[in-house]
C-alpha cells in the first residue's frame, strides 16, 4: 500500500506541475472563442495550426530563439571554463586566503540577482556595451554556485588517483582535462542543464541591458510581441510559447540521463 500511496501522490504532483504546459499546449491549436469558453478546456473542438504560422510570421521568434542560442551556449561555456579551475583549485590546492575565498563564494550565493544588476550596469554602460551579446552574457560568467558544485565533486574524487596521474607526469592542466573531466561529467551536465535552463528562461536582465526587439532573448521577445499584439490572440502568444520551450525540452531530454546520475551519485555520496 506505501508503494500504492507514492504512485498516487506522484501522479497528482505530476498533474499539477503538468497542467499549465498542456493548458498551453492545447491553446496554441485553439481558435480564439474557445480559449475563452466557461470551464477547463484541454481539447480542441477546431484545432487550427494556423496559430504557430502567425506567431512566425509576426514575431521574429527565429531571431529571439537565436539570441537565446548565443547567449545561453555561451554562458554556459565560459561558466564551465571558469568553474572547472576554480573548484579544483578550493577542492585540491592550499594556497594562502583559500578560506577566506570561499567564504566569500558562499557569501555570493545569498546575493540576489537584483541586487546586482545595478553596479553590472553601470559597469557595462560605461564600456559602451549595452544592447550587445556581451552585456547580456559577461555578467553571469562566474557562478558561485558552480564553484560549490565543482569543489564538492573534487573534494570527493580519491586522492590517490590525482597522486598517481602526478606520478605519470600530468601537470595540473592535463590532470584535470584528461583525469578530473571524465569523472565529473554528471556533475558538468547536471550544472549545464541548470545554466541553460536558467539564463533561457531569463526574462528581468535582458529588459534592463537591451534597448531593441532584435537583441530580446526568448522570453523577453515573448512579452514585447505579447505587447506589440495587444494580448488579444491568446492562440498565438501560446503558439509561441509552445515554440520558444521546445529547445529546452529537447535540451533536458538529451542531457537527462547525465543529469540523473549527478543526482543519483551525490545522493549515495551524501
Amino acid at each position: 500500500m506505501s508503494k500504492v500511496w507514492a504512485w498516487l501522490f506522484l501522479l497528482v504532483a505530476a498533474a499539477v506541475t503538468m497542467f499549465p504546459f498542456l493548458w498551453m499546449l492545447s491553446a496554441s491549436v485553439m481558435q480564439p472563442n474557445e480559449i475563452f469558453r466557461p470551464g477547463v478546456n484541454l481539447v480542441s473542438q477546431e484545432p487550427t495550426f494556423s496559430n504557430y504560422a502567425t506567431a512566425l510570421t509576426k514575431a521574429p521568434l527565429v531571431r529571439f530563439l537565436g539570441n537565446g542560442v548565443i547567449v545561453t551556449v555561451a554562458i554556459a561555456v565560459l561558466q564551465l571554463a571558469v568553474i572547472v579551475p576554480a573548484g579544483y583549485a578550493f577542492a585540491r590546492l592550499r594556497f594562502r586566503g583559500q578560506r577566506f575565498l570561499f567564504l566569500l563564494v558562499l557569501a555570493a550565493l545569498a546575493v540576489p540577482a537584483y541586487v546586482r544588476a545595478i553596479p553590472n550596469f553601470l559597469a557595462l554602460s560605461s564600456w559602451g556595451l549595452i544592447n550587445t551579446y556581451p552585456a547580456l552574457i559577461l555578467p553571469f560568467i562566474g557562478s558561485a554556485f558552480g564553484i560549490f558544485l565543482m569543489r564538492q565533486f573534487f573534494r570527493q574524487l580519491p586522492g590517490e588517483l590525482i597522486d598517481a596521474a602526478k606520478l605519470d607526469g600530468c601537470n595540473t592542466g592535463q590532470l584535470i582535462w584528461h583525469v578530473l573531466l571524465p569523472l565529473t561529467r554528471p556533475a558538468l551536465a547536471a550544472f549545464a542543464v541548470f545554466s541553460v535552463v536558467s539564463h533561457w528562461n531569463d526574462f528581468f536582465w535582458p529588459l534592463v541591458v537591451v534597448r531593441t526587439s532584435r537583441m530580446y532573448t526568448p522570453p523577453a521577445g515573448i512579452a514585447f510581441f505579447a505587447s506589440a499584439d495587444g494580448g488579444e490572440n491568446w492562440g498565438v502568444i501560446m503558439a509561441a510559447g509552445v515554440i520558444v520551450i521546445t529547445p529546452l525540452v529537447l535540451f533536458f531530454l538529451v542531457a537527462r540521463r547525465q543529469f540523473v546520475a549527478s543526482l543519483a551519485q551525490s545522493a549515495v555520496k551524501g
